[in-house]
């Protein structure tokens, strides 16, 4: 079948919603390491990782073979009405990777479903069903998540099981303090967050989520702290701090596990999803036992914590704990971003770098340092056309998104940047 006949058929049973990249769309048919092959045989570097996914990379032995073993015993399902073996040891590796006291995890199938949960939770823990979540965010395409999601691009409905106020602080780049010294930058963002709950709510909220760098938006983050700086406000009011780890979690940042480490702060809960499975679909939340165990009803997920998800991930934990990728992370992606750095000095188009480890955003702007997202598009199709995959975000449609899978080398990032300084 051909790559046009493909496209065809695809458009005519899939949703209009359901955007394609690239003027020409490619279908993904094989892949090794950091490299992928499309339908007509063309390889690129990959350097978006299925949406940061595939974060240890294509074709890894010691993950296919946990999978295929895991296969061989005839048993892809079970659901959690049995014990599961690898579930339990999974649970028990996270919960300890992650900080939170007392820590149970329950899984899911993506991290909308993660970030689902974790709203069910904090609403019945605390009563309440109204929630803080940070301008220019995104949690996902469920009721609950696109009604926490800050970002109109990304926001199909008004209505809303919630009621929401957002705050400042994550989008520094476009932000009215973004002019301020750090310190500064945090103390007016704390006084917003004062301001928010004393103005836009009736008292006893639920919680405040968070992505410590946020993905959909561009790779934009604070300043380190003001998440600290924000949990002494929440402690005021009992409020819940939930960190929306699905992009910043195993390591990618560089300097830390967890996204919201750079902080200082222990949150009550963090979801998680994407790179945990490298491609295999998984998600969860590990949160207090308490705040997870509030639930009064009965509660279940059919696929998550499925053998075959679980097993894979639990391989992928492995692979990244036993080859130290958080500090290929830290390594490859402060060379990363201090070449791009250097090629922007000379390119006025390029507004901002910014990002941690291998999360890095290129902001594309204009004469009067306006959104140019017709400059993204242009750098995504033109990368491509060189041999190389990038991504693209951000409010503005104007961000161009690098996050190579976190095996990557340092001729691969060298490649990367000529390719990137040759199309910008």
């Amino acid at each position: 079948m051909g790559h046009e006949e493909l496209l065809a058929r695809h458009r005519a049973v899939m949703p209009d919603w359901m955007a394609l990249y690239y003027d020409r769309p490619i279908e993904i048919a094989s892949a090794s390491g950091r490299h992928v092959t499309d339908g007509e045989g063309r390889t690129y570097l990959d350097f978006f990782a299925g949406i940061l996914t595939n974060a240890v990379g294509y074709d890894v032995a010691e993950i296919s073979d946990a999978i295929r073993a895991q296969l061989g015993t005839g048993v892809v399902h079970s659901s959690t009405l049995y014990l599961i073996r690898s579930q339990v040891e999974l649970a028990e590796r996270i919960a300890g990777l992650s900080g939170i006291p007392d820590a149970k995890v329950f899984f899911t199938n993506s991290g909308t479903e993660a970030n689902e949960t974790a709203l069910m939770l904090a609403t019945r823990y605390r009563r309440s069903d109204q929630v803080l979540a940070l301008r220019n965010s995104y949690h996902g395409r469920a009721f609950a998540t696109v009604a926490i999601t800050g970002n109109r691009s990304w926001s199909a409905s008004s209505l809303s099981p919630v009621k929401v106020a957002w705050v400042h602080g994550g989008y520094r780049y476009r932000s009215p303090f973004r002019d301020l010294p750090d310190a500064d930058y945090v103390s007016a963002c704390v006084a917003d967050l004062r301001e928010v709950i004393a103005t836009a709510t009736a008292g006893e909220v639920a919680c405040l989520v968070v992505e410590p760098i946020q993905g959909v938006g561009g790779f934009s983050s604070p300043p380190d702290g003001l998440f600290a700086a924000f949990k002494e406000v929440l402690d005021e009011h009992g409020i819940l701090l939930i960190s929306d780890e699905v992009q910043t979690g195993w390591g990618r940042t560089g300097e830390h596990f967890w996204g919201i480490q750079a902080h200082g702060v222990t949150p009550d809960a963090m979801t998680f999803a994407k790179g945990l499975g490298n491609g295999l679909a998984i998600g969860g939340v590990v949160a207090r036992g308490d705040l997870m165990d509030c639930l009064t009803a009965n509660s279940l997920s059919t696929f998550g914590g499925n053998p075959l998800s679980t097993t894979g991930a639990l391989a992928t934990l492995d692979y990244l704990l036993d080859h130290d990728l958080q500090a290929n992370a830290a390594k490859l992606g402060d060379r990363l971003i201090g070449g791009l750095r250097r090629i922007a000095e000379d390119r006025p188009a390029v507004g901002d770098v910014r990002g941690k480890g291998l999360m890095v955003g290129i902001e594309l702007v204009g004469p009067q340092g306006e959104p140019d997202a017709l400059k993204a598009g242009a750098v995504l199709e033109g990368a491509r056309e060189r041999g190389l995959l990038v991504g693209k975000g951000g409010l503005y449609g104007n961000v161009i998104r690098l996050a190579p899978p976190m095996t990557v080398t340092e001729d691969e990032v060298e490649e990367a940047l000529g390719t990137l300084e040759a199309v910008l």
